[in-house]
């Protein structure tokens, strides 16, 4: 099927791919101002889109790249006044777009794809309805241009992402969706949609081959639980982490999610720097992160680094956070406390790690050390070193019912990564009886790993209870990630 679809794809005449458009022409120059702008060479890049405003006017390929170009300066740098000014730029570029031609596969496919840039960008000053009518308008644009041009490959990219995603929407929530929009989807669907555009990739010359190559891997990854299928595709990608800030990250982050931390640690520290790369501080903050989960002495210096550089909205409590947890780990009790006053004060609760950081401040319990360094060596996927740390406290050794959750879980998820899968449920199922009906999140995420223990060893019935207790268990903390997940395996398994 992946052949007939890419010889279908070779029969559209060359002109509506944009070689011979006058208002969609990936020219050289084009190309070139829009590998700059995605290795976050800024300057480079709009001196290149300046070069191609005089030199080629009415090539409309240029308001795609300014518009990416915007997307990271706004992604990036969380700044409300930039936000607020670039995003004026949407509805004139749209209009170009609309008034243009339409005998191109382009014209309705850059406009999709600048309404996802600036859903994504939304996302990250909680203009959440915005957002989702954003990706609807996108999506009915998709889907029209699919149906006249069944064949262009860019169409397929994007569409299989939001095919996906559609298909993991929790049931509690899916009623919105179909409601408020017309999307609708599969996991199965848009994984297969990404592997003809990764097939096409390896065959042709396709602009957007490190793009396909990024939302097949995060595909994979996060909704599909297949950490090592992952790895291995960002590892055949072109993404170049000695010239390209953002692949830098984009490995790094693949590798610190697959249990690589040595990995990020070293493609992290030997990232490519200078004016000529546009100000990345969160690569600081995954560095420390990443140095925090091996238990390095000086993983506190570069969150500090990330909190005294970023201006931004997000991570700020979760920084705080980790800077306290590498204070405790180092003996300073008082240094605890005082990052996380700082944690209270700070930041934004956009995303989870920051709600669960305030709620950790707010609570005032100091953890566990042990608990505490097991949690983070798991993380990291230094999984003996974990359970050498945890191996040897018990519910006796430990106070308060917290404590006595988190060690269950956490014993099980090490055996669990040991491949002790009997050990590993046992722990699990302890934490699910005493924990079901506490705030904390063990019990669900304990829920979430029994399915998948059972889903790999092909106990489909099994799979299927364990997943839809962890939708049953409601906690306070990452309830939508857990019960996205959950429902993830539930559309595998069927």
């Amino acid at each position: 099927m992946l052949r007939i679809a890419t010889l279908l794809f070779l029969l559209i005449p060359l002109s509506l791919m944009g070689t011979g458009d006058q208002c969609f022409n990936w020219s050289p120059l084009a190309r070139q101002a829009y590998q700059k702008t995605i290795q976050l060479r800024f300057t480079e890049a709009q001196s290149l889109l300046d070069q191609l405003q005089e030199e080629e006017p009415s090539n409309l390929i240029r308001l795609h790249i300014e518009n990416y170009l915007d997307f990271f300066r706004v992604f990036i740098n969380e700044d409300a006044e930039e936000f607020e000014r670039l995003e004026k730029n949407k509805d004139r570029r749209l209009q170009q777009l609309k008034d243009c031609p339409a005998d191109s596969p382009w014209r309705l496919y850059l406009q999709a794809d600048i309404r996802l840039q600036w859903a994504l960008a939304r996302l990250k000053f909680e203009e959440y309805a915005t957002a989702f009518f954003e990706v609807n308008k996108a999506f009915k644009l998709l889907e029209e241009n699919s149906r006249a041009y069944p064949g262009f490959m860019p169409n397929k990219k994007d569409l299989g992402i939001l095919h996906a995603m559609v298909g993991t929407i929790p049931d509690g929530y899916k009623w919105a969706v179909e409601w408020l929009s017309s999307m609708e989807g599969s996991i199965a669907q848009g994984r297969g949609e990404l592997e003809e555009v990764i097939d096409y990739a390896r065959q042709n010359d396709f602009i957007f081959e490190e793009e396909a190559y990024v939302f097949y891997a995060y595909l994979l990854l996060h909704l599909d639980n297949r950490d090592e299928a992952a790895w291995k595709v960002i590892q055949e990608s072109r993404l170049n982490p000695e010239t390209n800030l953002l692949a830098c990250f984009i490995l790094a982050n693949v590798a610190m999610r697959t249990g690589r931390n040595d990995k990020a640690i070293d493609l992290l520290q030997h990232r490519p720097g200078g004016r000529t790369f546009h100000p990345f501080p969160y690569l600081d903050f995954m560095l420390g992160i990443a140095k925090l989960q091996r238990l390095d002495a000086d993983a506190g210096d570069y969150l500090q680094r990330y909190l005294d550089q970023f201006s931004g909205r997000n991570f700020i409590k979760e920084a705080h956070q980790k800077l306290a947890w590498s204070r405790l780990l180092q003996g300073d009790p008082a240094g605890y406390r005082t990052q996380m006053a700082f944690c209270q004060k700070e930041g934004y609760t956009i995303v989870e790690s920051d709600k669960s950081a305030l709620e950790e401040a707010q609570s005032e319990e100091m953890p566990n050390t042990d608990l505490l360094r097991a949690r983070l060596l798991f993380d990291g996927g230094y999984f003996d070193r974990a359970l050498q740390t945890i191996q040897h406290l018990s519910e006796q050794t430990l106070t308060g019912p917290r404590d006595i959750l988190e060690y269950h879980y956490r014993l099980g998820r090490v055996y669990q990564a040991l491949g002790k899968n009997d050990l590993a449920l046992s722990n699990f199922q302890s934490t699910i009886d005493k924990g079901a009906a506490q705030p904390w999140y063990f019990a669900c995420r304990a829920a979430l790993e029994t399915g998948r223990i059972y889903e790999h060893l092909g106990k489909k019935e099994e799979a299927r209870t364990a997943y839809e207790r962890c939708l049953s268990i409601k906690p306070e903390e990452h309830r939508a990630g857990l019960h996205q997940a959950a429902k993830a395996g539930l559309n595998r398994i069927k």
